[in-house]
């Protein structure tokens, strides 16, 4: 039984896994949050406290300043702290540093978004095959359990996809993953996670796999809308994320897609700082000589994400709309979660956005430290059985809804 974890990262969805793990630290024994501003691991620590979470007394619960781009340091982190299970939540830009340390250590391994360099977006598709699938051979010889993207999108609309496969369709036609957030705020404009790694997955073209190949369109370029349950009927858009690139290596579907609401008021900030310059990745020099990212001045603007929370209102709905036929007849079904801004507060200290992805790796930590998932190699979420994750899901706090419709 896998014991002990490091949580790397500090932000509002490590708050949530660290809440989580330490609410759940029977299974996952000392719980270690790193960062390289300390001072952010030793807050959450503060919230934990605070809410009185930590299930254990016996197990520490404690924080270690890392820089997690230095394999070295990373590999004497897991040491020290005899870490068995690595929660990587921090900038994806760690994520293959993070990576080769548990290949070295044989720590297990999960992340939440596939990997990103910092002068590229919208790398040719699939992404996965650019950075973490380049590992599968070196995870498969050293028996690392790696289980990639399992936040909730990607992540639990991964396992809803393979639910799906397993219990209700022969065959499968579309695969259409919505996201949409009906929450407000007091800020006149901000990102519900990293601005800098929210609006990379918008400034470019975006991604799709339509009718068994990739094909790419302007963002934003194409909406609808869908009658979503108790949020009433929302406006989505056509994007890329990443879920896409595996669902569509490893789920036979003919088209799958990701779509997600913004509210007019996020299209039209959003058009103004991408048609000016303000979003790009590329440096520029201003007329003082300075070199700066765009990108970055934009993200050292505005408010940070786990600032949101105390005044958050409003609900979440992510979910997997799946078609195709059971048995000859169509069918369609929609598997989906609802969560609740204030109610994510009141528990966590987070706002929804954080809270649906912070808990489903700490489930995926918790089977593999009881043996379900730890699999001795690395997969993304839909290879792996649906059933005892989101079950787990149900009794932390990411109950699943299932609408049927058959023809």
């Amino acid at each position: 039984m896998k014991q002990n974890v490091l949580i790397i990262g500090a932000g509002g969805v490590a708050n949530v896994v660290a809440h989580k793990c330490a609410q759940h630290n029977d299974v996952l024994g000392n719980i270690c949050i790193a960062s390289r501003t300390q001072s952010k691991c030793d807050r959450i620590i503060d919230s934990i406290h605070r809410k009185h979470h930590l299930k254990n007394k016996h197990h520490k619960l404690y924080s270690q300043p890392l820089d997690a781009m230095n394999i070295a340091d990373t590999v004497q982190l897991i040491k020290e702290s005899q870490t068995q299970i690595v929660i990587n939540v921090g900038i994806t830009f760690i994520n293959m540093s993070v990576l080769q340390a548990c290949l070295e250590t044989g720590a297990a391994y999960l992340d939440t978004a596939i990997h990103e360099e910092p002068d590229k977006i919208c790398e040719k598709p699939p992404w996965y095959a650019n950075y973490e699938w380049k590992y599968l051979d070196a995870c498969r010889e050293k028996g690392v359990t790696a289980i990639l993207g399992v936040g909730f999108d990607p992540g639990v609309v991964n396992a809803y996809c393979a639910y799906a496969v397993k219990h209700d369709f022969d065959e499968i036609d579309t695969i259409d993953i919505m996201d949409v957030n009906t929450g407000a705020h007091d800020q006149y404009f901000a990102t519900n996670f990293d601005p800098e790694i929210n609006f990379r997955e918008f400034t470019d073209k975006q991604w799709s796999w339509i009718n068994r190949q990739w094909v790419h369109n302007p963002v934003h370029f194409k909406k609808k809308t869908y009658p979503f349950p108790q949020l009433g009927t929302q406006t989505i858009y056509l994007n890329g994320h990443d879920e896409i690139h595996s669902l569509s290596k490893n789920i036979d579907a003919h088209t799958i897609r990701f779509w997600m609401g913004f509210s007019d008021h996020y299209i039209n900030c959003f058009t103004v700082l991408k048609n000016i310059g303000l979003l790009s990745e590329q440096p520029v020099t201003t007329a003082e000589g300075q070199e700066v990212v765009p990108l970055k001045v934009v993200k050292a603007c505005l408010p940070d994400p786990a600032s949101l929370a105390p005044e958050y209102t409003g609900k979440t709905c992510i979910g997997s709309l799946v078609k195709g036929k059971k048995e000859g007849k169509e069918r369609e079904i929609f598997l989906y979660n609802i969560s609740d801004h204030q109610q994510c507060y009141q528990e966590v200290e987070s706002q929804a956005i954080s809270y649906t992805a912070g808990v489903p790796p700490v489930a995926a930590a918790i089977l593999i430290a009881q043996g379900t998932w730890d699999v001795k190699k690395m997969v993304n979420v839909e290879q792996l059985d649906p059933d005892p994750f989101i079950n787990l899901l149900n009794t932390m706090g990411l109950p699943t809804l299932i609408q049927r419709n058959e023809k």
